[in-house]
């Protein structure tokens, strides 16, 4: 579970999504706030049109204040930034955040924040992990009773595995992982070997070496990771997944696998990070809360 969670919020369809996930993932103890990112756009230079800058900043605040009144949160930031993904990235730092979540409507906040090249950079080595929420979350019953893993036997999935047991023991949820196998090049070019056996051994060796992993119900197939991990997603109430070099959304972006999974995964998607590591290995290390940029 999470400490502290900043939530993306903006005036589109995810926002309500990336709320409901928050909640489902904060520590009884943890708190909640809600962020909005005033684009300044590179054509448009900060106080050179005051009026604008009145207008936007107004806005801005409505907004925060309307989505306070409505849910009860009355944490909340504001700040100016060049992107959505680089404002939210610079606001999780600043604030000692653990997690940020963001909705996952097409033209909503993760539409955004997949938007250019300066975001993409922004997002690259980000100090926490970061939660998709799937459209329409808030909207049907989200209580969380089976929680997934994509696992392969990397650092990461292990730390992705260990956060999931965690959270599954909050929740008194299911644990199981999954792992997408790739046939070995050989199969391609025949060799007189019967495929469905070979499928069927190695298939069962995954398995079995899942299952050596304590409480965990082991899932395994061939095909694309994305298609695979797609269609298991659909089984799940949360779908935790580790990332290597990039940070939270780096990965997600430099990668087409991860990034198409963003976009296709059929229950909340939580990405861990290298970042997120180090906190959970020293707990405690996070920086603490500034005010810099409150409304």
């Amino acid at each position: 579970m999470f400490h502290h969670i900043i939530v993306g919020i903006d005036d589109r369809a995810g926002t309500p999504d990336a709320i409901a996930l928050a909640r489902d993932l904060v520590s009884p103890e943890g708190t909640i706030t809600l962020a909005h990112v005033n684009v300044v756009y590179p054509i448009y230079a900060k106080g050179m049109n005051t009026s604008l800058d009145l207008e936007l900043g107004h806005a801005a605040r409505e907004l925060l204040a309307r989505a306070s009144a409505e849910t009860g949160i009355t944490a909340t930031l504001l700040i100016d930034s060049r992107s959505v993904g680089r404002g939210l990235h610079e606001l999780a730092e600043i604030h000692g955040a653990d997690l940020l979540v963001v909705g996952s409507t097409q033209h909503g906040l993760v539409g955004r924040v997949f938007v250019g090249d300066d975001t993409r950079d922004a997002m690259n080595g980000a100090p926490c992990a970061v939660a998709i929420a799937p459209s329409a979350y808030a909207e049907g019953e989200h209580v969380i009773r089976e929680i997934g893993v994509a696992y392969n036997e990397t650092v990461e999935s292990e730390h992705a595995l260990g956060v999931a047991r965690r959270i599954a023991r909050v929740h008194g949820a299911k644990l199981s992982a999954f792992e997408a196998v790739s046939l070995p090049m050989y199969i391609y070019y025949g060799f007189g070997i019967a495929y469905s056996d070979i499928a069927e051994e190695t298939l069962a060796s995954v398995r079995s070496q899942l299952g050596k992993l304590e409480g965990v119900e082991p899932h395994a197939a061939f095909g694309d990771p994305v298609e695979e991990l797609t269609t298991y997603s659909a089984s799940l109430d949360l779908l935790v997944v580790g990332s290597r070099d990039f940070g939270p959304l780096g990965r997600l972006v430099h990668s087409s696998t991860s990034r198409r999974l963003s976009h296709s995964a059929r229950c909340p998607l939580l990405i861990l990070t290298r970042a997120t590591r180090a906190q959970h290995a020293h707990p405690g290390s996070g920086q603490d809360a500034r005010a810099t940029a409150g409304v």
